[in-house]
């Protein structure tokens, strides 16, 4: 079952310069690439992508880490990439993430309140579309 998944490499990871080795683990899994943007992301695109967390009290530091730098938006295909572009990108808190995963072997807890893991990937087909749609 060929999917299309988005996923975006944050803030932490274009200032870390972690951009290539994100995209190569991507790749390396037999991934494809379909599409590269480099922006900023607005208030606007962020309470689209994040429309379920608008009204959490985390939220404006969300919009916060998320505005801090440039990301990355890419779309990326192949048989069942949802599922395994989430595998690879491990746990969302970076101190319990597995080692081999991305934000295992590179993320970090910086002892904020914002959790600076790297990266998102969409969850479900549904997921999938909805934010392709906000950042493409």
């Amino acid at each position: 079952m060929k999917q299309t998944t988005l996923i975006l490499v944050k803030p932490d990871g274009v200032r870390r310069g972690l951009v290539g080795q994100i995209l190569a683990r991507i790749e390396a899994k037999g991934y494809t690439i379909e599409d590269v943007r480099m922006l900023t992301a607005t208030e606007q695109q962020l309470a689209a992508h994040y429309r379920e967390l608008v009204d959490k009290p985390f939220y404006p530091g969300i919009v916060e880490y998320m505005t801090s730098g440039p990301i990355i938006a890419a779309l990326v295909s192949g048989h069942r990439v949802i599922e395994g572009v989430r595998s690879l990108s491990g746990a969302t808190d970076p101190t319990t993430a597995a080692p081999g995963t991305i934000r295992g072997d590179f993320a970090c807890d910086t002892g904020t309140d914002s959790i600076e893991n790297l990266i998102h990937s969409s969850d479900s087909v549904q997921s999938a579309e909805h934010e392709t749609s906000v950042w493409f």
